[in-house]
């Protein structure tokens, strides 16, 4: 597998990029790890990277991006945080990721299972970790269909929570950086939610 260099990157349409994104995911699922030097990959970045893609994820242990869609050094931003929440200092570096660096997609991934979400679900309260959670409240409440046992008890409660959550972010995104919905606008970017399903490695992305 080639490192990506600013000619390759150049040549990625974001459409493209989503395709790697699932390729990289359907090896991870099946155990086939492309064939790269990751040596001689961290050598050929070492003046430079050209990431096709930036993705905003969990802090879960079992959601690496660069595991989960099979991607070396160089190939994609990584920024991650508890319940893949939205701040102005991610918004700054998927900002940074595509209007600088030239990254060709967004890709918010939230996942099954996920303590943060559970934490939002159950109106956890713990020093610094209540405000990140309250970021995630918004989806809590935005459930409707679930009428009984709105807590962490119930994982079909949690995993709508969760798939709500993405999709406020996604959309987060659009409404809190003009750069990045112009990107959007004229076809320079792509921008995408999508769930890991953690007992399987399935990302199943949904576009917006």
């Amino acid at each position: 597998m080639k490192t990506l260099t600013k000619e390759l990157q150049a040549a990625i349409s974001p459409e493209m990029a989503l395709n790697l994104l699932k390729e990289g995911n359907h090896r991870f699922m099946n155990n086939l790890k492309a064939n790269r030097n990751l040596l001689e990959q961290a050598n050929e970045t070492s003046d430079g990277q050209h990431p096709f893609a930036i993705i905003l994820s969990c802090i879960d242990s079992r959601t690496s991006a660069e595991l989960i869609f099979d991607q070396g050094l160089g190939d994609i931003f990584s920024v991650r945080i508890a319940g893949n929440i939205i701040n102005e200092d991610i918004l700054g570096s998927m900002e940074f990721a595509c209007k600088v660096a030239g990254a060709k997609i967004i890709a918010v991934l939230g996942h099954t299972k996920c303590g943060a979400v559970k934490g939002a679900c159950d109106h956890v309260e713990m020093g610094n970790l209540t405000a990140l959670l309250s970021k995630i409240q918004p989806a809590v409440y935005d459930e409707k269909t679930e009428t009984q046992n709105r807590n962490s008890s119930n994982s079909e409660f949690v995993e709508k929570v969760a798939a709500i959550n993405v999709k406020r972010t996604v959309h987060a995104i659009l409404e809190r950086s003009p750069i990045l919905k112009e990107m959007l606008a004229n076809g320079e970017i792509k921008l995408v939610g999508g769930i890991h399903e953690i007992s399987t490695g399935e990302v199943t992305f949904y576009e917006n």
